[in-house]
């Protein structure tokens, strides 16, 4: 089959850097799928993956969202059965989805939303499964909860906040504050249904006081050191902070006296640690797809590549394939 990879770390641009060739069809495991890709998109794991990190074998195949049909199953599978359609985010411990066919553990896998194309599901699994447990296993807020409280999004018109916005609005009753910098990117966090939004490269606290609100939650998920210093000062005490980026240095100690709570949210921790309740993410990709096939999620591609070749994967910056 075909795959899209690499064999060496490095600059987009960097000899070894992509690569399409032929490999062997991928081996299933007990509990494995072996589905036929038919979209797949592109995450900034993807980028940091292969220009810090050189492939285990010669030949490393990245891609960790994907959508497709089963078209076969190993011995254990339970789940599901040949010709469904599946949606995923994959297992950053194994290979990609960066390629024709590929073999996933059936217990991180969804049912595709049958109100979209492959391509539009393939935009959703990762960003949906972070946000989610950002929402419900970092905060550990239940769904209804949250009532009189407050939850700030840094970098709101993002990927993963774009689908938090909309989970906090539809399953919870916090108030939503969005940062985003741009007319544009105002409008779209609004239209995904931010309460307020504010200005992330402005006085934050100076804004959140003018709104007269103090936020329990901070998802922070974009430049977290830079914005660090406002965000402990703007957040309640006893609130709780979230990032999914990797900030070089933070000195959380000034977090102390506010009795803070700090966490990672890293969507792959469950399949790289095959932990006890992985199937969670089942469970979640699962209402994730009905919330869109009723409406209540909207989908948030907003580019799309027709071909997955080394030209538009290096030319790209997030599309959808």
């Amino acid at each position: 089959m075909k795959a899209l990879g690499y064999t060496q770390n490095g600059p987009i641009d960097g000899v070894g850097a992509l690569r399409l060739i032929e490999v062997d069809h991928p081996q299933l495991g007990p509990r494995d799928l072996l589905v036929a890709v038919k979209g797949i998109s592109v995450n900034p794991v993807d980028v940091k993956l292969r220009a810090v990190s050189a492939p285990e074998a010669d030949f490393g195949i990245l891609g960790y969202d994907a959508a497709g049909t089963v078209i076969g199953t190993g011995t254990e599978v339970t789940g599901y059965s040949i010709g469904d359609e599946v949606f995923y985010a994959g297992d950053v411990t194994r290979d990609g989805t960066n390629c024709e066919f590929h073999a996933v553990d059936e217990r991180i896998v969804g049912r595709k939303p049958a109100t979209l194309d492959f391509v539009e599901s393939a935009g959703l699994p990762l960003t949906s499964i972070t946000a989610w447990e950002m929402l419900f296993d970092s905060f550990r807020l239940t769904e209804g909860g949250g009532k009189g409280q407050s939850l700030l999004v840094v970098g709101g018109a993002g990927g993963v906040g774009s689908i938090l916005i909309q989970l906090a609005k539809t399953l919870t009753n916090l108030t939503v504050i969005a940062t985003a910098s741009r007319p544009e990117t105002e409008e779209w966090v609004r239209k995904m249904g931010a309460d307020h939004v504010v200005n992330h490269h402005d006085d934050l606290a100076a804004q959140m006081e003018s709104l007269g609100l103090v936020s329990t939650y901070v998802a922070a998920l974009t430049a977290t050191d830079q914005h660090w210093p406002a965000i402990v000062n703007l957040i309640a005490p006893r609130g709780h902070i979230a990032l999914i980026d990797d900030p070089e240095n933070l000195d959380i100690s000034p977090a102390k006296p506010k009795a803070l709570t700090i966490s990672w949210e890293f969507m792959f921790t469950r399949s790289m640690f095959d932990t006890d309740d992985i199937l969670v993410q089942r469970d979640l990709l699962n209402r994730v797809s009905e919330m869109i096939d009723t409406g209540t999620l909207q989908s948030t591609v907003t580019e799309r590549a027709e071909a997955l070749t080394v030209e538009t994967l290096t030319d790209t910056k997030g599309a959808g394939f």
